[in-house]
């Protein structure tokens, strides 16, 4: 594994929560809460529907605004999607392959493959998902299950600039069971960090980590103290201001004193 630690991140999903006035409102509290929060990357990923009104809230800021998808083509007959040309100037991550897209859309690894080389073609940062199942993870293929989604993830891939990568283990997003911080920092480190390397080198140095699955103010800091570990991709927690800020103020505090 490397040793340099790329700046810690902590990314709120939102999934389908928040009108659009909801959305601005939540994002302005983000927004004049993590003012002076140093040490920490803050991202936001509103639905479709309130990408241009949450970008316009943060505004001028230090917070950052991801989508929650993305199409793999610019443009064409696909009703209902979106396109990376579309997000281009209104956000600069995308959450791809989320265990949500995998388990009830039916995404593949083919599919998110085409999907992160789109995002990275059009200078918009992929925040890859990988996990496994509780099925996967009693048979004891968690770590070949999570090597072999980020090598067919970065298929093709030869520059990883601006890449980030969350493991959630799909029996922890959305239960309240989390996973635990050896679990997720042996996962992290050897399926994640250790293919990373082999598949890119010194530049596998430069991803940020990131733990996602029933991540709380209560939790974080034990996440956060793994050398493996670069920050969150936080559910449930991100849908309101004070303990999402919360996690960012205790991932910046926790890799500060590491």
């Amino acid at each position: 594994m490397p040793t340099a630690m790329p700046r810690p991140m902590v990314a709120g999903n939102w999934k389908m929560n928040t009108t659009p006035a909801e959305a601005v409102q939540l994002a302005a509290a983000v927004r004049d809460g993590a003012d002076g929060l140093a040490g920490v990357d803050i991202v936001l990923c509103p639905p479709y529907i309130s990408l241009q009104g949450v970008a316009d809230a943060v505004k001028g800021s230090a917070v950052k605004v991801g989508a929650q998808n993305m199409h793999f083509e610019t443009s064409g007959a696909f009703t209902g999607e979106v396109s990376p040309t579309m997000l281009q100037g209104v956000c600069g991550y995308v959450i791809l392959g989320h265990s949500e897209r995998r388990q009830l859309f039916g995404e593949t690894d083919d599919l998110v493959n085409r999907k992160v080389k789109a995002a990275l073609e059009h200078g918009i940062k992929p925040i890859l998902c990988v996990g496994e199942t509780l099925e996967q993870r009693e048979s004891g293929r968690a770590l070949d299950i999570v090597a072999q989604q980020v090598r067919a993830g970065l298929a093709g891939v030869d520059d990883i600039t601006g890449l980030v990568v969350a493991y959630e283990p799909v029996w922890a997003i959305g239960t309240g069971q989390a996973a635990t911080p050896e679990v997720a920092a042996e996962i992290m480190g050897g399926a994640l960090g250790d293919t990373l390397s082999s598949l890119f080198g010194p530049a596998a140095a430069e991803v940020p980590l990131l733990y996602g699955g029933s991540v709380n103010p209560g939790n974080v800091e034990s996440y956060a103290a793994q050398d493996s570990i670069h920050g969150s991709l936080v559910g449930g927690a991100s849908l309101q201001a004070e303990p999402f800020l919360e996690i960012a103020r205790l991932t910046a505090q926790a890799k500060s004193g590491s």
